[in-house]
């Protein structure tokens, strides 16, 4: 066995656990986002991207690096970052608009199972049952999460807004999966997408809601926290984990966010403790430990 195996190995997990840094920015969005009640939904998305192209711009510009060699890419990878980036977050807030937020974040979150499953189409990679076995306890355990803010009812009258939830979810397992067939763009390309994905959420803003600046230094912190994390670095480090790293380690993990999530607005005071998140965390760590159990076997 040659050392390149290993060598391979060990640059794969190095990305999956790239990846997993952005599953705990993610746990962090629903905080800052609760911190900015004063502000329009699609105003504080184009404020978010605004900012974290602009710290992708400093870090190019910090490096010595000219911005436009970031900006040269093919078109059709620029047809899906910001396919992927815009269209989410559009289809998600436009489900929230449609359909009431239990229902709509419960099908939402079929997203890491969707990845788990897409992967299995992907030249090289192999789904086992543990990968989805995985991860469907990780949807088991933000099921019964979601299901203890409330009562769940799903009604016919709400059917647009389940379509643009289950839509949400496919644009964006499908944006993670093939990413990976574009692993010869560099992650730094991602600056160029959240800058072109800021300007339309700033038309789209105009064009459907009023502007309103932040009320305080709460919500301007606030906003400038998901630019620089849940909405900047989180989308990088995505990125590189979806291009070199676990696909399906990273479906079974990313179920870790809601949790992570819930436990963050618990800590600051945001909401209330039931018995639904300990056996929510119970469920989501076991789907994790199974979803990734072929780690150790890929150091050999």
């Amino acid at each position: 066995m040659t050392d390149s195996v290993p060598a391979a190995a060990a640059q794969r997990r190095r990305a999956t656990l790239i990846g997993a840094i952005a599953i705990l920015l993610w746990a962090s969005l629903a905080l800052f986002t609760a911190l900015t009640p004063s502000l329009p939904a699609l105003q504080v998305n184009a404020m978010s991207f605004t900012i974290a192209a602009l710290a992708a711009l400093i870090l190019w510009l910090a490096r010595g690096e000219n911005p436009l060699r970031h900006l040269r890419q093919p078109p059709l990878a620029w047809a899906l970052g910001v396919a992927g980036l815009l269209g989410y977050h559009a289809l998600y807030f436009l489900a929230l608009k449609l359909a009431p937020p239990l229902e709509a974040s419960l099908i939402n979150y079929l997203w890491p199972l969707l990845i788990v499953v897409f992967s299995g189409l992907l030249p090289g990679e192999r789904l086992r049952w543990f990968h989805l076995a995985g991860v469907v306890l990780g949807l088991a355990g933000t099921v019964n999460l979601v299901l203890g803010k409330g009562d769940v009812a799903f009604e016919g009258r709400h059917l647009a807004g389940y379509a643009a939830a289950l839509a949400a979810a496919l644009t964006w397992s499908s944006y993670s999966v093939l990413s990976r067939r574009f692993a010869s763009v560099p992650t730094d390309a991602v600056g160029g997408f959240c800058a072109a994905t800021a300007v339309l959420s700033w038309l789209l803003h105009f064009a459907f809601e009023q502007s309103v600046w932040p009320a305080d230094l709460t919500e301007w912190l606030a906003v400038l926290g998901l630019g620089l994390g849940p909405v900047g670095l989180a989308f990088f480090c995505w990125d590189h984990g979806m291009k070199r790293g676990d696909i399906r380690a990273l479906g079974s993990m990313a179920y870790a966010a809601p949790l992570l999530s819930t436990l963050l607005l618990l800590a600051f005071g945001q909401g209330e403790a039931r018995w639904q998140v300990a056996l929510a965390c119970a469920l989501i760590v076991a789907g994790a430990l199974l979803g990734t159990g072929d780690l150790r076997a890929k150091r050999r």
